[in-house]
């Protein structure tokens, strides 16, 4: 499936937005695809939420004529990955640009033990590629590097927003959390007691689909806990994983009777339990 979440460079936790499954729709004879099901993703958003307004950022796949032509017929804002080996024709323009001084700098030292520094470039109104020359993104490369000089990082996009001294390392900086979608998400999903997988097949009559999207919801209301709960907060940062969290959880519901899920939290943090009362043979 397609998910689409809130994410913000300075918070950790993600907001679950919309799913779409990638599954053949009815009528349809060829498979369906990631591209189609983000095409009905985005208008099942602007449908839902017509007023919100977004920044979307996406990997390269994402940064084609097509997509982009979408994003702005909803009147969305982008920050997407751009590669070298897809987007050739872009890459070489910008190095003509460069030969002619249109491309800006901006060097930015690192306050850390590596004594690492960063440089960003950037340059407004590119082509995207050879055969939609018409469609002119704004370019964004950022490259870090260590003390002698090596490259650790190096990430570039395409963006519709206005680039400049003042803006690019916020730009940067939303280019970046992209990785919130797939670390704070996905892999959370897979790893942390959801049990969802890439191979989580949808099944007879939809039922994995179902399964998935109540997954999402619990998954919704687990970060809306630990963005604004207190609670959910210290008994998380006591037990240190969510695995470990519904685990307790768990075994804590098998043997004992809780009023709320207040004093269910209250239970595993001091470490008190609360005695199940049976009714009489």
């Amino acid at each position: 499936m397609v998910a689409a979440v809130l994410i913000h460079p300075d918070q950790k936790e993600v907001i679950p937005l919309a799913i779409e499954p990638i599954v053949k729709q009815d009528g349809e004879t060829k498979n369906d695809c990631e591209r189609n099901a983000t095409k009905r993703l985005l208008a099942r958003i602007k449908q839902q939420h017509p007023k919100l307004k977004l920044i979307v950022t996406e990997d390269g796949l994402s940064s084609n004529a097509p997509h982009i032509n979408d994003l702005r017929s909803y009147g969305y804002h982008y920050i997407l990955g751009a590669k070298s080996g897809d987007h050739s024709h872009l890459f070489k323009a910008v190095i003509e640009a460069s030969d002619q001084g249109q491309v800006h700098s901006l060097t930015t030292a690192h306050l850390n033990a590596n004594g690492s520094t960063s440089e960003t470039q950037w340059v407004e109104q590119m082509p995207l590629n050879a055969s939609h020359a018409d469609l002119l993104v704004n370019f964004i490369d950022h490259t870090e590097f260590i003390a002698d000089g090596s490259v650790t990082k190096r990430f570039s996009w395409v963006t519709d927003l206005p680039v400049s001294a003042a803006t690019v390392q916020r730009l940067v900086r939303g280019g970046q959390s992209r990785w919130r979608i797939e670390n704070e998400t996905f892999n959370t999903l897979k790893n942390q007691g959801y049990q969802f997988e890439h191979n989580y097949g949808h099944g007879k009559q939809n039922l994995s689909t179902v399964l998935a999207t109540l997954m999402m919801l619990a998954f919704l209301v687990d970060q809306i806990q630990q963005t604004c709960c207190p609670l959910f907060q210290a008994v998380l940062e006591k037990v240190g994983r969510r695995r470990s969290l519904w685990e307790r959880m768990r075994s804590a519901v098998f043997s004992f009777v809780f009023k709320s899920f207040r004093e269910l939290y209250e239970s595993i943090l001091t470490d008190r339990c609360f005695r199940q009362t049976l009714p009489p043979p």
